[in-house]
């Protein structure tokens, strides 16, 4: 292998958890997103020329991604049944605007700028601020839900109810421990969880995750830490739907929205 090809897998190693999570966040699932990641190395790999390196290393990748994604991207499997939450799904993004969530996503989870944007879906940079205002306006149209939050830093947790609050969901309550969100879900259904990973006490919010849906069935859920990568490394099972610490506003409204889009998410198994 040339130094330059060298140099060009070690950027495409460094970038790969991040475009393995905006994939997860694009299509609702760890498989399905992970398997249109693996297809982005497949092309680079048979075509070294689809990778532009006169891009910022990032952005190339990103780039290939969405040249496979335009082309061939379903969201929700073209094949499934007509019935459940895939094909939910389906109806409603039948009513979005196209693009607009894959423009929502890199600008607000990966923080690409609007001029990034638009090199990689390929479409001029006000056209791609366009999309994201419209992606904003739709997603306050969107049925409002509830949402149980599990976080033992205070002012984290404060922020977090206020953002959710702010796009009109109802928080059912805020849980600090494990023990301490097993209870709360006792208490009310939520329809979305926002978790972090480590909680007060040295218990898990992962492990909390898994005991709500094995004793109360699936409900989206958006993992919050300062580690993504961790948790983004393509093996076993991961979350589809993750928040890097520190996190903006904007972050955490489109996570919510996305995952509330797709109503159920692949969470991680001890």
């Amino acid at each position: 292998m040339t130094s330059d090809m060298q140099g060009v897998a070690a950027e495409i190693g460094g970038n790969l958890p991040y475009l393995r999570r905006y994939a997860r966040a694009l299509t609702g699932s760890q498989t399905s997103g992970d398997g249109y990641a693996a297809a982005t190395l497949e092309s680079i790999l048979s075509d070294p020329g689809a990778y532009n390196a006169d891009l910022p290393a990032k952005e190339a990748l990103f780039a290939v991604f969405h040249a496979i994604w335009a082309s061939t991207g379903q969201p929700v499997a073209a094949e499934a049944a007509d019935t459940g939450l895939a094909a939910k799904a389906r109806r409603y993004l039948e009513r979005l605007t196209p693009n607009t969530r894959e423009a929502l996503l890199l600008r607000t989870i990966e923080e690409f700028s609007f001029e990034a944007v638009g090199r990689i879906m390929q479409i001029d940079t006000a056209e791609a601020r366009d999309l994201v205002d419209i992606a904003y306006r739709e997603m306050a149209a969107a049925v409002a839900g509830t949402v149980m939050i599990i976080e033992d830093e205070s002012i984290i947790a404060m922020d977090l109810e206020g953002i959710v609050a702010s796009m009109g969901h109802r928080v059912s309550g805020v849980a600090r421990t494990e023990e301490g969100a097993m209870r709360l879900a006792e208490r009310s259904r939520a329809d979305l969880i926002l978790s972090d990973i480590q909680l007060a006490d040295n218990s898990s919010g992962i492990d909390a995750v898994n005991r709500i849906v094995a004793a109360h069935g699936d409900v989206p859920v958006i993992f919050i830490t300062a580690f993504p990568e961790r948790l983004l490394s393509g093996e076993g099972s991961e979350p589809a739907f993750l928040i890097s610490k520190p996190y903006s506003e904007d972050q955490v409204r489109s996570a919510v929205s996305q995952a509330m889009f797709f109503s159920s998410t692949e969470t991680l198994r001890a």
